[in-house]
């Protein structure tokens, strides 16, 4: 999907929102069309609202990041009607262990982003991260 031109990127978007609807397991189709993508260095400032593409502009730039990356899947499921009610919130935190800084995805109970871009509980997530920034997500129209 991601070596071809803008519209075509658009439709392959559009029916994988589409196969979420109806798949039994919507977050694995999710992360498995995200997980392969070709990634730049730095595609947007995580800790700037201002730089972050929209939904529309991200699939236009066609330049991801790990934190574009985890933007994409956010959008990704905020545009579908099965997670349209969901509270979404991404964190930046820091792994004090492997000095590490991390993007995670939060929504009812779910974290995406930390075990190998499988969704955990958020309670199982390890002591030893520092949330340095959250942001709210709001609802696409």
């Amino acid at each position: 999907m991601f070596n071809t031109k803008y519209e075509n990127r658009l439709v392959e978007w559009r029916k994988l929102r589409d196969d979420i609807e109806e798949s039994e397991e919507p977050l694995r189709l999710c992360l498995d069309f995200w997980k392969d993508i070709p990634e730049v260095r730095v595609a947007a400032d995580p800790y700037n609202k201002e730089s972050w593409p929209t939904p529309w502009e991200m699939i236009e730039e066609n330049n991801y990041c790990s934190f574009v990356k985890i933007l994409a899947i956010c959008y990704t499921l905020q545009l579908t009607e099965r997670f349209t009610h969901e509270a979404f919130e991404i964190n930046i935190v820091q792994d004090k262990e492997q000095q590490d800084v991390s993007y995670l995805l939060f929504f009812d109970t779910t974290c995406i982003g930390y075990n190998n871009m499988k969704p955990i509980l958020i309670s199982n997530l390890p002591s030893n991260l520092i949330f340095e920034k959250r942001f709210a997500m709001p609802k696409i129209q």
